[in-house]
């Protein structure tokens, strides 16, 4: 039987914004050691297919470990 890790962090995910401002757009949320709710990325995205694409590309990554390092803008 596997183990599983117990103290690592889920990836990255993108979800359907709450914010009314931006209805029907999605954002990407990164989990942080330390906090209670995922941090988010400050962008807007048009479909789930753009958001996760995000995630992987070269830009995201980058974003993804400044946050992830505890740097803001």
């Amino acid at each position: 039987m596997a183990m599983k890790k117990k103290n690592s962090l889920p990836p990255p995910y993108a979800e359907l914004t709450k914010d009314q401002r931006f209805a029907g757009t999605y954002e990407v949320l990164v989990p942080v050691v330390g906090r209670v709710r995922p941090q988010r990325v400050p962008l807007q995205f048009d479909s789930l297919e753009k958001a996760e694409h995000w995630i992987h590309s070269p830009d995201g990554k980058e974003m993804i470990e400044r946050i992830l390092s505890g740097e803001q803008d």
